[in-house]
């Protein structure tokens, strides 16, 4: 295991294929996951990239700290950890709040950003109150109360299914998170809007929904991909929010399929 100490947080990684030779794919996960969702999607594209991973604070193995979590904060981390590392640029791939997270590096260091593939995200994803709800439910029942609502609108019903292990898996990762974290990563959702900075991106976009996404649905992210400009929207079928765990060749395809697309430098 590998960690890195960024005030009194432990962030957990992992680096794989950094030569200096390929090009680097930084991976950032959704809430209330850890970087285990990109297993199947890095094992088809590892090979070619160079790949890095991490819990970002308050999730998987990395403690939350003292520090406010805001998607500046979890940017922040993501921009050190990199430094860290030795990569001065990466395409950034972000599911969900990772999203977020790779628009605000977008807006605060483009000069870091190579291309930006969001995943089932937008610039601003539900509303105050929804927010509001669910951290509250937190406090008063704990994470474990939330586990099915949320695979509700995570994963397609043909996915949740009893004999479905990895279903299975997932609800547990969920139900293990930090709760301190994971709410406060809820209000970082809530208090953030990147519309504006949408219109300013400069690098090749890739925009992916799936179908059936109940979270971050598909008329959200081609809404997002209409504002970027020059950005290709791609829409997976059979497919809910978590696609790199529910149609995990689908989504690699779209990913090489776009990098291949990338200029060299």
């Amino acid at each position: 295991m590998d960690f890195m100490q960024i005030g009194d947080a432990a962030i957990h990684y992992r680096a794989v294929g950094l030569d200096g030779r390929r090009p680097v794919i930084a991976f950032i996960n959704s809430l209330g996951t850890d970087f285990r969702i990109w297993d199947a999607v890095v094992e088809r594209l590892s090979g070619t990239y160079g790949i890095v991973l991490h819990d970002k604070r308050g999730h998987g193995l990395s403690p939350a700290g003292s520090e406010p979590i805001s998607i500046e904060r979890h940017a922040a981390d993501l921009l050190a950890l990199l430094d860290h590392l030795g990569v001065a640029r990466a395409v950034f791939c972000g599911l969900s709040v990772g999203g977020q997270i790779a628009q605000s590096i977008a807006a605060t260091a483009p000069e870091r950003v190579r291309a930006l593939i969001l995943s089932n995200t937008a610039p601003k994803i539900g509303t105050a109150e929804s927010w509001a709800a669910r951290i509250a439910a937190i406090k008063a029942e704990g994470l474990p109360a939330l586990v099915e609502p949320v695979m509700e609108r995570w994963f397609t019903p043909a996915f949740r299914r009893a004999d479905n292990p990895l279903y299975a898996g997932a609800r547990t990762m969920l139900a293990q998170q930090n709760e301190a974290g994971y709410a406060a990563t809820c209000a970082a959702i809530r208090d953030a809007d990147y519309t504006k900075a949408a219109g300013r991106i400069a690098v090749p976009t890739l925009c992916i929904a799936g179908a059936g996404d109940g979270s971050t649905p598909p008329d959200l992210v081609r809404a997002m991909a209409a504002r970027i400009p020059g950005s290709r929207f791609v829409e997976i079928p059979s497919c809910g929010h978590i696609p790199c765990l529910e149609q995990p060749a689908a989504h690699a395809a779209a990913l090489t399929d776009f990098l291949a697309g990338l200029p060299e430098h």
